[in-house]
């Protein structure tokens, strides 16, 4: 292989990587989440899977982000995003600040939303006596 193929190759994976993958816009109203065929959902709890080269799936709640990951190992390179429970704007999960929140309904009643950070979660009176979950918690191994 010559060097320039070579450099192309590096340069098309590299931006292919994780770093690089983007939330796609979705119509939480409209769009079916991949784990348990809703839709309708207001978007406060959603969740989305993003892998280079494919459609990303969509969640209507977090909790069926987080059980389709325990049934399906995602793809290589895949990102999950979930949105901000306040501004509804989408966060890396591994990022993302989780909370258990029996008193907040979700759409598949899991109880768990998502802050962007800790100061996030803190200034929500809505997370207000709720428990912490990790990262780890949601996503298993995929981040």
């Amino acid at each position: 292989m010559t060097r320039a193929v070579l450099l192309t190759l590096t340069v098309a994976l590299a931006s292919c990587a994780p770093a690089d993958a983007k939330p796609v816009a979705f119509d939480a109203g409209r769009e079916t989440c991949a784990f348990c065929r809703m839709t309708g959902s207001n978007g406060r709890a959603a969740a989305q899977l993003v892998t280079p080269g494919e459609e990303p799936l969509f969640f209507d709640d977090i909790g069926c982000l987080r059980d389709h990951l325990a049934k399906t190992s995602a793809a290589g390179g895949a990102v999950a995003f979930v949105t901000d429970y306040t501004t509804r704007a989408w966060v890396r999960a591994d990022a993302a600040v989780f909370v258990l929140q029996p008193s907040i309904d979700t759409p598949m009643g899991s109880h768990v939303i998502a802050f962007a950070s800790g100061s996030a979660r803190d200034a929500s009176a809505d997370a207000r006596g709720s428990r912490a979950l990790t990262a780890a918690e949601i996503l298993g191994r995929t981040k």
